[in-house]
């Protein structure tokens, strides 16, 4: 297989360290000594060619293990191609792995400078100070080096991931510097896509991920998650009608918050549900929407659940307890959000109603972010965004539900399913009711028939698409955001 950049349209497997371990192990032993260090050199070799190929100087830091050859085979691949590679490295020779030992010397045979300090100007900076087996936070003269190659205008290239970050969980023991404007940050995967790479800080430490299985497929090695990729074209027919597309019915809104009822509907709307209904739980509320007279409104205990797909708790405040029971009961698919999942956390009855109606096999989904994944499950945010994918098994172990817990990498998990990693979106979507807007269009998902797992992901991923496509000179608002009219146009 070619290198290749992963893009929002790229479905693939992930492997935690642990099954990437195997996966190396296991191709290791059926190739010649140091084939794979060779490989892997040679194409972030190719890689740094390609993003500075008028570079003169290319400086490669070298960490004490496997990542550090994987750097020194690099280096000696771009002298011999006519670059000046610098070389900076932290160990000694006696202590390094015997493959790595290896790339060194033929570093050095090729003519590689070594040096004990990063050179003055360089084009191009390569990260290959620690691999995914490191141990302890990068300090002393490490910490320097990367802090020195991450807050110059120098581009940056990780080698598999960048220094520090947890592959698994994508958290970093050290902060990382922002991107300075106009500088390049990308990240070469080798052998195996990692998911930290994907999730939580994965995405702003190793920028532009490219990936290179080195020609090794992983064989009969479960995936720990998977890329989810763009959802199939699903075409109209012609021969369909508004019931064709299912009914959505929105339960929140109480008083001084029936924006985020509105936010919920419209994205339902505009999403292609059959028909959209406001139930708010604020009784003051105009029962139109004068803006999208196409949103039909009712009193909560005036719909019939049992043949909707409900969204629950948007904008729900405390008022949206007190119709929990009956929503979980009747509900014939149903997304719980914001206020609903608050007071399903602090409720041990609705917690027993919500594992009842899954184990029933109703579809249903929890769209939390990390603080109420956090009181959901009793521990700390911080616990939460420690391990994301582990939070998001332990709320479907739980609750049995299929789970959205949103952020950067949003984790779609499911009972007896391979979690989905998305990586769509970006920070345009930190803003009030964009998470409204994203329960509305699993509602439209569900209502239309859509197995659980596959509305939940599809809805993430055109959720964030949205955002990732939104003109640059334009401020995004949840509302447009609902209507997908980019920028508000």
């Amino acid at each position: 297989m070619a290198m290749q950049r992963i893009t929002t349209a790229t479905a693939a497997p992930l492997f935690d360290i642990a099954a990437s371990r195997r996966i190396e192990h296991a191709a290791a032993a059926g190739l010649p000594p140091h084939t794979l260090m060779q490989r892997a050199g040679l194409a972030v070799a190719r890689l740094a060619m390609a993003m500075a190929p008028h570079a003169r100087t290319i400086w490669v830091a070298c960490g004490p293990g496997n990542n550090g050859g994987d750097g020194f085979e690099a280096a000696a691949q771009l002298q011999q191609r006519g670059f000046e590679a610098v070389v900076t490295r932290i160990g000694d020779d006696a202590r390094l792995p015997a493959d790595a030992r290896v790339s060194l010397q033929r570093a050095r045979g090729a003519g590689v400078r070594f040096a004990d300090a990063p050179p003055r100007h360089a084009e191009l900076a390569i990260d290959a100070l620690l691999g995914i087996g490191f141990a302890r936070p990068p300090k002393g003269l490490m910490a320097d080096w990367l802090r020195h190659m991450h807050t110059g205008p120098t581009a940056v290239l990780s080698v598999d991931t960048p220094s520090g970050l947890n592959a698994d969980t994508g958290m970093l023991p050290m902060d990382f510097p922002a991107v300075p404007a106009g500088v390049r940050r990308a990240c070469l995967s080798l052998l195996t896509l990692k998911p930290g790479l994907f999730t939580g800080q994965g995405r702003d430490a190793a920028g532009d991920v490219w990936f290179d299985d080195l020609g090794i497929a992983p064989a009969a090695e479960r995936a720990t998650a998977r890329l989810s990729g763009p959802p199939p074209e699903q075409a109209r027919r012609h021969a369909s009608h508004k019931g064709s597309y299912g009914d959505v019915a929105v339960i929140g809104g109480a008083p001084g918050m029936a924006g985020a009822a509105l936010l919920a509907a419209s994205a339902a709307l505009n999403a292609g549900a059959g028909r959209v209904y406001v139930a708010p739980l604020d009784p003051g509320l105009a029962m139109l929407d004068l803006v999208q007279p196409e949103l039909m409104f009712r009193h909560p205990e005036a719909l019939d659940l049992s043949t909707m797909a409900v969204v629950c708790g948007c904008g729900g405040g405390s008022m949206v307890r007190d119709l929990l029971a009956q929503v979980m009961g009747t509900a014939h698919a149903l997304v719980l959000d914001a206020d609903a999942l608050n007071a399903i956390a602090i409720d041990d009855s609705l917690q027993t109603l919500l594992v009842a109606r899954t184990q029933a096999d109703r579809a249903t989904v929890l769209t939390p972010h990390p603080l109420e994944a956090a009181r959901l499950l009793g521990t700390a945010t911080t616990d939460v965004q420690a391990d994301r994918l582990r939070a998001a098994h332990r709320l479907v172990e739980r609750f049995g539900a299929t789970v959205v817990l949103k952020g950067s990498g949003t984790v779609v998990a499911a009972p007896g399913a391979t979690p989905a990693i998305n990586i769509t979106g970006n920070a345009r979507l930190a803003t009030a009711g964009t998470g409204d807007v994203l329960a509305g269009m699993i509602g439209a998902a569900l209502a239309a028939g859509r197995p659980t797992i596959a509305a939940a992901c599809e809805a993430v991923w055109q959720h964030g698409r949205r955002a990732d496509l939104w003109p640059a000179n334009s401020a995004l608002t949840a509302s447009a955001l609902a209507r997908g009219t980019l920028g508000g146009v």
